[in-house]
């Protein structure tokens, strides 16, 4: 499993997001692109992805922009990263669409499912809150 900048990203802007939560003010995509060096267009692409899991609550006009809709405990990194970056198995195997010749007899795929639940268990533990300290 490898993290992609489209992942890494979307995990910065709900951060900046959580940052300012108790502000509870709207927060514009070009105020956190100046404060996280990631180009508006970028940003842009990421929040389209989040606007159909009603993560933010928007708001148009002078003082518009973003904020997150719930507190940042209620966000899951897991959540988050398969939101940014789809299925976040390690493997393509594991892809129900995947089609292995071998896949009935495979000996290591126990393996790679066993793999895929540490990975999900983990990123579905953390919160945003738990980072926000670390920023």
């Amino acid at each position: 499993m490898k993290i992609s900048t489209r992942g890494r990203y979307a995990f910065r802007l709900m951060l900046n997001l959580a940052s300012k939560y108790k502000d509870n003010e709207y927060i514009s995509l070009t105020e956190i692109s100046n404060e996280e060096g990631i180009s508006l267009k970028y940003l842009e692409k990421i929040i389209s992805l989040f606007k159909k899991k009603d993560y933010f609550i928007t708001s148009r006009g002078v003082d518009g922009g973003y904020k997150l809709a719930y507190p940042p405990s209620e966000y899951k990194i897991g959540d988050i990263l398969r939101t940014a970056e789809g299925d976040m198995a390690p493997v393509s195997c594991l892809h129900d669409d995947f089609k292995c010749p071998i896949k009935d007899k495979c000996n290591r795929l126990s393996l790679y499912k066993d793999l895929d639940e540490v990975i999900n268990n983990f990123l579905d533990s953390k919160t945003l809150e738990d980072y926000m300290e670390k920023r």
